[in-house]
């Protein structure tokens, strides 16, 4: 057995107990970081405990405080603050100066703040549904929206405001008392003086004492849209004559796939087999191919400016929006390819100028009068020049062209916006202007509408058909 050197105390063995309750070497840590720590640090005791309890329980007061306070103050008016330290003023200068009128007036407080306390006990056992009418009207006519009020329960169960936003504006509903399993719709008018959408909702129900000292809302629905179409005029498909008689004629342009049978020439490389021309080759001793003129189909181009320098008023600009809608409309209806793209806005903070047109779902006129309905004239709008030559740049075959613009777009521009298109198109401007009278002119080469008002389209396309 051997013995400690001299000057050296024998180490005891360490215990598995020891080693697992020692905190390892070089990692820094000496015990739990959490908020206990860093309150009392490693002390223990009962005094530790002692202020550890303190804080907890002030944690766990402070957050139900908080939460009181937030359902306090989501339901007490400004009126009922004022209420509030109205009270306590008035006992205090009443009894501390004997005004017996303060007194009064304290006592008489607080018996508003009970009964205004007694509106807000209880729940309401609603099922609440909104719904519209229609959810796309035309700007003008009259829509409507119901508030449905149903009662699942087995008794009787009190009257209640209903609030409705809808818009800018507010709708109030007084819904009667319902007796047991009953329910009870009542409709709202929507105002649709101007296109757009229009949010509705959401329903919300109010509980609120006569004095307006405190008030509750409850939200029972989701917001609905309302999406108001600008005013359209319904254009024969005879009065697009124009572009009729352009369907089906041949251009001076060659293609290997079409009906307008031009000559013949030696076989390529990814020519179609079925276009060989099978008595020619056998003659020539090479394969031979069938060449076509390229056939012209409309295509229909309508541009819109939302430019505010093109238009002399918001009437302009709303007439030139509904002629855009007829024009896309019809050509929608008669299935012909048609395109119609409108201005776009430079953002507000950007370094350059945007030079680019939005394009406009075509699928089906409810989806491009969805579009129309929100778009807006913008000082940082491209003007009728750039739409129009930025629209023949990316629209493709273009057969016609419509310009759609107000009353300040000069001449100069309008010639401007019709050379950038191609030779073969026609382009027709129309200019929107309530204050002219409706005509028809030609500006080098370039049919000019004047309308000023929307019934006046459908003369004048039948007009420019008829010269064209």
């Amino acid at each position: 057995m051997s013995t400690p050197a001299p000057g050296r105390s024998a180490r005891r063995p360490r215990t598995a107990s020891a080693i697992r309750a020692e905190p390892p070497v070089g990692t820094g840590v000496s015990g739990p970081t959490n908020i206990r720590s860093r309150i009392v640090g490693a002390r223990t005791g009962v005094l530790a405990d002692f202020v550890v309890a303190v804080v907890r329980f002030l944690t766990i007061a402070g957050a139900l405080a908080a939460r009181i306070g937030s359902r306090v103050t989501a339901v007490v008016t400004p009126l009922g603050w004022v209420m509030v330290g109205v009270i306590p003023a008035a006992f205090a200068f009443g009894y501390g100066l004997g005004w017996l009128e303060l007194v009064v007036v304290g006592w008489a407080g607080v018996v508003l703040v009970v009964i205004a306390a007694l509106y807000l006990i209880g729940r309401s056992p609603f099922r609440v549904t909104l719904s519209l009418v229609h959810r796309r009207v035309i700007v003008g006519e009259p829509a409507l929206g119901a508030v449905t009020l149903h009662n699942p329960t087995g008794r009787r169960v009190l009257g209640v405001k209903v609030e409705v936003p809808v818009g800018d504006g507010l709708a109030e509903l007084a819904m009667p008392s319902l007796k047991a399993h009953a329910q009870f719709t009542n409709d709202f008018a929507i105002p649709t003086l101007h296109r757009g959408v229009i949010p509705v909702g959401p329903v919300r129900t109010v509980r609120a004492d006569p004095i307006g000292l405190v008030r509750r809302e409850l939200i029972w629905t989701d917001t609905t849209e309302l999406v108001v179409h600008p005013r359209t005029i319904g254009v024969p498909s005879t009065s697009t004559g124009l572009i009729r008689d352009l369907e089906g004629a041949t251009t001076k342009d060659l293609t290997s796939s079409d009906v307008a049978f031009h000559s013949l020439r030696e076989y390529q490389v990814g020519d179609e087999r079925r276009y060989i021309h099978w008595k020619s080759t056998a003659k020539t001793g090479t394969y031979m191919v069938r060449q076509f003129e390229e056939t012209r189909r409309s295509h229909l181009v309508v541009a819109l400016s939302l430019a505010t320098s093109d238009y002399a008023s918001e009437v302009e600009f709303e007439l030139a929006v509904s002629v855009a809608g007829s024009l896309g409309v019809r050509a929608i209806r008669d299935g012909r390819t048609v395109s119609v793209v409108v201005s776009t806005v430079t953002p507000d903070f950007a370094k350059r100028r945007t030079y680019a047109v939005r394009s406009l779902s075509t699928l089906v006129p409810a989806r491009l009068l969805d579009d129309l309905a929100v778009v807006d004239a913008s000082s940082a709008a491209l003007g009728l020049r750039d739409v129009g030559r930025i629209a023949a740049e990316t629209s493709a075959g273009i057969s016609v062209a419509f310009l759609v613009c107000g009353s300040l777009v000069t001449a100069t521009e309008l010639r401007a916006a019709s050379n950038s298109f191609a030779v073969d198109v026609s382009v027709v401007a129309i200019v929107c202007n309530p204050e002219a009278v409706p005509g028809f002119r030609r500006i080098a080469g370039l049919s000019v509408l004047t309308i000023g008002y929307l019934e006046d389209l459908r003369i004048a396309l039948a007009r420019s058909a008829a010269v064209a």
